[in-house]
C-alpha cells in the first residue's frame, strides 16, 4: 500500500480472498453485533477460509479472553482457534512487560481478558491501588464495571504509577445500538488525574505489531467498520484495508474521511471478501463507477446514473477525496447519498 494521499477506492480484478493471504478481521460491527452474527458473515468467512485465506480476528475489546472469543465464534458457526484471536489486551500486556520487571504487579481496571494477557507475560494482576502496583492498565470491562474501579485507577495514577490503556475507542456497537467504549472510561481517569495513558490498541503501532507477530501474515488485508481504528490502523501499518458498512461508519463519515481514514476498498458486508472490486475511473470532470458518475462543485457532491448504490458511493468517494486532498471533505453530500438510498 502506498502512503500517498488516496483519492479514490481501488479496484481489484481478483477476489480479495485470493489477492491477500490473511484477513485481519475486526469483530464488533464486522463479524457480530451484540453477540449475534452479522448477516452474510458466517457463509462469507467459510468460503474465504475454504479458498485458502487465513482468518485472524483482531479486536480492541479487551474484555474477553481469546479462548472465550474463539468459543463464541465457533458457536456462531465460524470454527476458530484461540491462536487466531488477537486482542488489545495482549498488545497492552506486551507493552507493559517491556517497561516493568518480570513478576511486577499490575492494577487491572477491566475484565478477564486483561488478567489472562498479563499472566501470559509473567505479570501479576492486582485489584487495589494499595497493592503497590508497578503499572495500571485499563480496558473495556463491560456495562457492569463498578464506578469504584475508576477511583482505584485514579489513586494509583495520581501517585505517578505508569498508566496504560488497551484502547481508547469512545464507542462500541451492541445489539441495542452504540454504547460507551473504553475511551469513555479512560476519559474519567484522565479528568481525575490530568494524566495521559500509553495506548496499545488500534490504530496504534503496538496492536499492529502484536497482530503480525501472532499471525505471520505476509500480505494482510485489514477488514473493519471503523475509520478511526481499523482503517487508520491499516494506514499506520502500511497495509491495505476493506471497510464494511455493517458497523459504525456510514456514507457521510466515509465521504468526509481525511487521508488516514480512507480505506483501500469499500463494500456492504463480508461478501466483499469473495469478489473483485470495481474500478473507479475519471469521467470528464467527475468519476465513474458502474452506472454512476459523481462530481464535486458548487458546495456539494452530486451523483447521477443508475445501478448498484455501492458503485455510486465509491464514485462519490473519489469526488470527495479528490476535492479534499489532504484534508476532510466539507461539501454537502446529503442529497447525493439520499439519491443512492444511503
Amino acid at each position: 500500500m502506498s502512503q500517498g494521499v488516496r483519492t479514490r477506492p481501488e479496484g481489484s480484478g481478483r477476489a480479495l480472498s485470493a489477492a491477500y493471504d490473511t484477513a485481519l478481521l475486526d469483530l464488533d460491527g464486522v463479524v457480530y453485533a451484540g453477540g449475534s452474527a452479522i448477516v452474510h458473515a458466517v457463509g462469507s468467512l467459510a468460503t474465504a477460509r475454504e479458498g485458502g485465506m487465513h482468518l485472524a480476528y483482531v479486536t480492541n475489546n479487551a474484555l474477553r479472553t481469546p479462548d472465550a472469543v474463539a468459543g463464541h465464534l465457533t458457536e456462531l458457526g465460524i470454527p476458530t482457534d484461540a491462536g487466531d484471536v488477537i486482542t488489545s489486551a495482549q498488545a497492552v500486556a506486551r507493552l507493559i512487560s517491556e517497561q516493568v520487571p518480570a513478576g511486577s504487579r499490575v492494577l487491572v481496571i477491566g475484565g478477564e481478558g486483561l488478567r489472562v494477557a498479563l499472566r501470559e507475560r509473567g505479570l501479576v494482576p492486582v485489584e487495589s491501588a494499595d497493592d503497590d502496583p508497578a503499572a495500571v492498565v485499563q480496558g473495556y470491562g463491560g456495562p457492569d464495571l463498578a464506578w469504584g474501579r475508576f477511583a482505584e485507577a485514579s489513586y494509583a495514577v495520581a501517585r505517578g504509577v505508569p498508566w496504560f490503556a488497551s484502547n481508547t475507542d469512545l464507542t462500541i456497537p451492541s445489539g441495542r445500538g452504540i454504547a460507551p467504549g473504553n475511551g469513555a472510561a479512560v476519559q474519567v481517569v484522565r479528568i481525575a488525574t490530568g494524566a495521559e495513558p500509553q495506548v496499545a490498541g488500534k490504530p496504534l503501532p503496538p496492536m499492529h505489531r502484536e497482530t503480525i507477530l501472532r499471525t505471520g501474515a505476509r500480505r494482510p488485508l485489514v477488514v473493519g467498520d471503523r475509520l478511526d481504528t481499523d482503517i487508520e490502523g491499516a494506514f499506520n501499518g502500511e497495509v491495505d484495508s476493506l471497510l464494511v458498512l455493517t458497523g459504525v461508519t456510514d456514507g457521510a463519515l466515509l465521504l468526509a474521511a481525511p487521508p488516514q481514514h480512507r480505506p483501500t476498498y469499500v463494500d456492504a458486508d463480508l461478501r466483499g471478501l469473495l469478489t473483485g472490486q470495481p474500478e473507479v475511473a475519471e469521467a470528464g470532470e467527475g468519476f465513474r463507477c458502474g452506472g454512476w458518475t459523481a462530481t464535486a462543485g458548487d458546495g456539494r457532491l452530486e451523483v447521477d446514473g443508475e445501478g448498484e448504490a455501492l458503485d455510486g458511493l465509491r464514485a462519490l468517494c473519489a469526488a470527495a477525496w479528490t476535492a479534499a486532498g489532504e484534508g476532510s471533505c466539507t461539501l454537502d453530500a446529503e442529497k447525493a447519498l439520499a439519491r443512492l438510498g444511503l
